[in-house]
């Protein structure tokens, strides 16, 4: 019985064998070049699998958000910095103090993002991280480059690689940190490989392929994020946006402490014309203890620090700061870009109808925080996107900024 039923199998995959071979001749042969395509597609799908396990950390808990993010509950120290050679095996340092002069109160609105509104939250040694998923990499330009931004000159005194600015800045002293508070909007992105911000420029080195910069805000970007709304973003490098840093925790660097702010997550509400105003304030500084760049949002929650390690030139102090709103323009249809810049409308709109930046302050090299006195004021396009500065007894020094791309006066 045994012999007959090994018998039958042979049979069945002699069958089977013959099939394949007689299918096989009926196809159509396959040309090199669609044999090198099917080769690179599963080259990339391998990549792109292999670069979601390096993001997406083993987590305790997951949760939904109403907006569609999924945002995964990560203990401490398995979050993407400890990656990072020179990082790891270390554990999140206690909190600093605060620079002298700001006054927090160690409290949050928990409704600001939409992954609270569920009423759960990330447990204790936990931190929140949004989920990367495959139609996220495959929005990318290059896998390799998933997180960063593209590559440019970086300069203040022209538009450079399709970047326009609209800020105000600080230079030629020694800077340890930087305050603003900033009303969010979501301006309209009209091409998936443009973005639109605002936010604070922490920045140290010549300008070159050794620039420095700590940044944080809050951004729109359909390639990034896959979506038209404003989220809370933070950014770092150490030679001009090549090899190094990267947005929130796509790469080991940024070592969060906070349990309850997801970086990278939407940020709701967004101002609206002649309405609302929702604005955020964020703390950049140095621990003068530990040498390491610390984050705060709103009025006393930390969200983390960037290590001193990472830098060079921030290392030890900046030597520019800079707050304000940036666009890329890549020229769709051969014009201007209709892309927004803070509420979409030029300055002179004033309170209710323009993006503002306000109570402007510096920290200084005794750690105190102070008014960012003397703040220039430069629009590389001021047609499409401009700024106009004032100071008050209330609002300290501040300017609106922003437009509303090509246009009338922008072409």
């Amino acid at each position: 019985m045994a012999c007959c039923s090994w018998k039958s199998s042979l049979n069945v995959f002699i069958s089977v064998c013959l099939l394949l071979l007689l299918f096989s001749s009926m196809a159509p042969p396959v040309s090199p070049l669609q044999a090198n395509t099917t080769r690179l597609r599963l080259r990339n799908y391998t990549r792109i699998k292999a670069h979601l396990r390096r993001l997406n950390k083993p987590s305790v808990k997951t949760i939904q958000s109403p907006d569609g993010d999924i945002i995964d509950c990560v203990p401490t120290h398995l979050q993407p910095a400890f990656d990072h050679p020179l990082l790891r095996g270390q554990k999140p340092l206690d909190p600093p103090e605060r620079p002298r002069g700001h006054r927090h109160t160690n409290s949050m609105e928990e409704s600001f993002q939409p992954w609270r509104y569920t009423g759960e939250s990330c447990p204790e040694e936990t931190i929140p991280i949004r989920r990367t998923r495959e139609e996220d990499l495959l929005r990318a330009s290059f896998v390799q480059r998933f997180g960063r931004k593209t590559l440019s000159r970086f300069r203040r005194d022209s538009q450079s690689g399709g970047h326009e600015h609209a800020v105000g800045y600080v230079s030629g002293d020694q800077y340890y940190g930087a305050k603003a508070t900033l009303n969010v909007w979501a301006p309209k992105v009209t091409a998936s490989s443009e973005f639109s911000l605002s936010q604070i420029w922490v920045i140290s080195g010549s300008f070159g392929e050794d620039l420095n910069t700590i940044e944080a805000g809050w951004q729109i970007s359909p390639e990034l994020y896959g979506d038209d709304f404003p989220r809370f973003f933070t950014y770092w490098t150490t030679d001009e946006y090549q090899a190094t840093g990267c947005y929130n925790l796509l790469c080991s660097g940024f070592i969060q402490t906070n349990s309850g702010i997801a970086i990278g997550a939407a940020i709701q509400p967004a101002s609206t014309y002649d309405g609302g105003q929702f604005d955020i304030s964020i703390l950049i500084w140095k621990d003068p203890n530990h040498g390491n760049w610390w984050l705060e949002f709103g009025s006393g929650e930390l969200v983390g620090y960037w290590p001193s390690l990472l830098f060079s030139h921030l290392a030890d102090h900046a030597g520019m700061v800079q707050f304000g709103g940036e666009i890329v323009n890549t020229e769709p249809s051969g014009f201007h870009t209709s892309t927004e810049m803070g509420s979409g409308h030029l300055a002179r709109g004033g309170f209710g109808r323009s993006s503002y930046f306000r109570n402007l302050q510096l920290v200084d090299w005794d750690n105190s925080l102070v008014p960012a006195a003397g703040i220039r004021l430069l629009a590389d396009n001021p047609a499409c996107y401009d700024i106009v500065g004032g100071v008050n007894r209330v609002w300290g020094n501040y300017f609106y900024y922003g437009g509303p791309g090509r246009s009338m006066t922008c072409p």
